[in-house]
């Protein structure tokens, strides 16, 4: 099992730049992928971003494609959500999420554990 704590989410102006940090606990992060989502207000949580186990595969959704790029840092037990050019509509809370496999996954249900959230604004 695994646990995930956010972190770095706040309030930027449109064209700024966020980085969010997913912390993973245990010794085993690197057997998990890992896969970032948000949620709006009144919305469906939808994918934004996937890595692979070892860092060598990535996966984004179009919406974000370009603007931001995930990695991690297996010896550190980290993953990141580096998030450029942002956009009013990229405000949501943004989530973390985990599940042993050697693929990269974009569907909710791929996962079963998830942190509990943090909030990114982007004001126009």
């Amino acid at each position: 099992q695994v646990q995930l704590v956010e972190s770095g989410g706040g309030l930027v102006q449109t064209g700024g730049s966020l980085r969010l940090s997913c912390a993973a606990s245990g010794r085993t992060f690197s057997s998990y992928a890992m896969g970032w989502f948000r949620q709006a207000p009144g919305k469906e949580r939808e994918f934004v971003a996937a890595i692979t186990r070892g860092g060598a595969s990535t996966y984004y959704a179009d919406s974000v494609k370009g603007r931001f790029t995930i990695s991690r840092a297996n010896a550190k037990n980290t993953v990141y959500l580096q998030m450029n050019s942002l956009k009013p509509e990229d405000t949501a809370v943004y989530y973390c999420a985990a599940r042993l496999g050697s693929y990269y996954y974009t569907s909710f249900n791929d996962y079963p554990y998830w942190g509990q959230g943090t909030q990114v604004t982007v004001s126009s």
